[in-house]
């Protein structure tokens, strides 16, 4: 499969798309004020342990604490004895080399381990591990085995700590390799120094560039090209790519047109499209995406396809197509944790075989780690992705000031009730010659029409006189009484 990467630069933010015949498959967005800090390592400090929770706050010299789970402490996993508590593992005021695995979500802070692991182009190091294992991704056996003697017999002797061969390692030459090693080896070294002159809290690595680690993960033999629209950015990752990654030298290519890279691409409306609650497939059907903190939810409907057969095959075809379309949504909007989608209703069995068998494909092709499981009784299939940055809509907006999150607004006829009751309130409360009712203008214009009747109710019963005034750089929720 031909692919593309585009690479979309400005001063304050980084931009990086993954086109697969070109459509747009994957969108990553880093801002320079708001880099992710996943891969960093920080010389922490314990700034409190909860044994109620098994868990620890550390100051990491950010805004918010980060969290470490008695799970993640490594030396804590790698005893013979069950996993010791962690008030005997960390105390208050503690320094602590910590690593990030998530990015701060929301409100969570960042999720921090404290088996440290530097990825390289084809190795991972495990500086406190000794043995050597291969991706899972390479499903033989046999051909695992062949890789990791391979690496072996590589490794320079004395060679302290363990690595993990990734993927791409299949194809690269042992000269490769070894450079990678000598790398990675040589990095943790550094860190090792920093740390020692150090003071907690402190960074001691920082993890690549979005366009660096683009140049290092998502290069493949099937890439055709990586376009980047800034020459400046483009002779860096030319010099990154030279030193660590020759094999994507070839495909870089500095863009020069007029038109914006992005737009050219297309890739503009594709993140419209990402950011928007509903998807519509080619067929007619459509989705229904909701994103909340717990989970998300996919929600699969006909629409305007009605087919030409049965409704069995109505529904077959919706489902086959919103499958391949759920796959892509996933990768786009970067959507992690627990998903939930929920297909149409399938008597046939055959039919919901063939849907989770063309979803399991379509799935297979994410880098990210995920799980799917069968056709609950419920005729839901649940998803799990792993979660390490925040997804795409999580980036790019934030939560609607008007409805607080809900994506809903109170009806103008709810904002009127709560206005009148606010005014019998403040009736009680205090003395005025006359209240003014300062809203929108729906607002107002139901007090004109159908709420009369129930604004003259009340001016009775106060005994004071009720003014209207429009305002209209206001929204539908929001109104003002004033007292005169």
């Amino acid at each position: 499969m031909i692919n593309q990467i585009l690479v979309n630069m400005t001063p304050q933010e980084t931009r990086v798309a993954i086109l697969e015949l070109g459509v747009a498959q994957e969108i990553h967005v880093e801002r320079a004020k708001a880099r992710g800090l996943v891969g960093n390592i920080y010389w922490g400090r314990v700034a409190r342990v909860l044994p109620g929770m098994q868990s620890a706050f550390i100051d990491l010299g950010l805004e918010r604490a980060a969290f470490l789970h008695v799970a993640d402490i490594w030396s804590a996993r790698n005893t013979d004895e069950h996993i010791k508590p962690i008030e005997k593992l960390l105390s208050d005021g503690q320094p602590l080399l910590v690593q990030v695995i998530k990015d701060p979500i929301g409100t969570k802070g960042a999720r921090l381990s404290t088996q440290i692991s530097i990825a390289g182009r084809f190795l991972v190091y495990l500086p406190q591990e000794s043995h050597i294992g291969v991706s899972q991704r390479i499903e033989s056996e046999e051909e695992r085995n062949q890789l990791r003697d391979r690496f072996q017999n590589l490794l320079p002797p004395n060679t302290a700590g363990g690595f993990i061969v990734r993927t791409v390692a299949e194809t690269t030459s042992d000269k490769e390799l070894i450079k990678d090693c000598e790398y990675l080896t040589q990095l943790w070294m550094d860190v090792s120094a920093a740390q020692r002159n150090a003071a907690a809290p402190s960074l001691l690595h920082q993890d690549l560039s979005l366009a660096q680690r683009a140049i290092r993960d998502l290069v493949t033999e099937d890439t055709d090209r990586v376009m980047v629209d800034s020459r400046e950015t483009f002779q860096k990752l030319l010099d990154f790519a030279t030193h660590y990654c020759p094999q994507a030298v070839p495909s870089l290519e500095h863009y020069s047109g007029a038109r914006p890279l992005f737009d050219m691409f297309g890739v503009e409306e594709e993140i419209e499209k990402a950011l928007a609650r509903r998807v519509d497939l080619k067929s007619g059907g459509y989705l229904i995406i909701d994103q909340t903190e717990a989970m998300t939810t996919i929600d699969v409907n006909t629409g305007g396809f009605v087919g030409v057969r049965n409704f069995d095959d109505t529904v077959f075809k919706t489902n086959l197509e919103a499958a391949q379309a759920i796959a892509r949504q996933l990768r786009l909007r970067n959507l992690g944790g627990i998903i939930i989608a929920d297909f149409i209703d399938m008597d046939n069995e055959e039919h919901r075989t063939a849907v989770l068998t063309e979803f399991r494909k379509a799935l297979a092709r994410d880098r990210t780690r995920m799980t799917a499981s069968d056709f609950t009784s419920l005729g839901l299939v649940e998803i799990t992705r792993k979660r390490t940055r925040e997804s795409l809509a999580h980036v790019l907006c934030e939560t609607c000031p008007t409805c607080k999150g809900r994506a809903q607004l109170k009806t103008p006829q709810t904002v009127c009730y709560e206005i009148l009751r606010e005014i019998v309130r403040a009736a009680r409360q205090f003395e005025a010659r006359e209240y003014r009712i300062i809203a929108s203008q729906p607002v107002i214009d139901l007090f004109l029409d159908e709420e009369s009747q129930g604004l003259a109710g009340v001016s009775d019963f106060i005994g004071k006189p009720i003014s209207l005034q429009v305002e209209t750089a206001s929204n539908q929720e929001q109104y003002d009484v004033i007292l005169v």
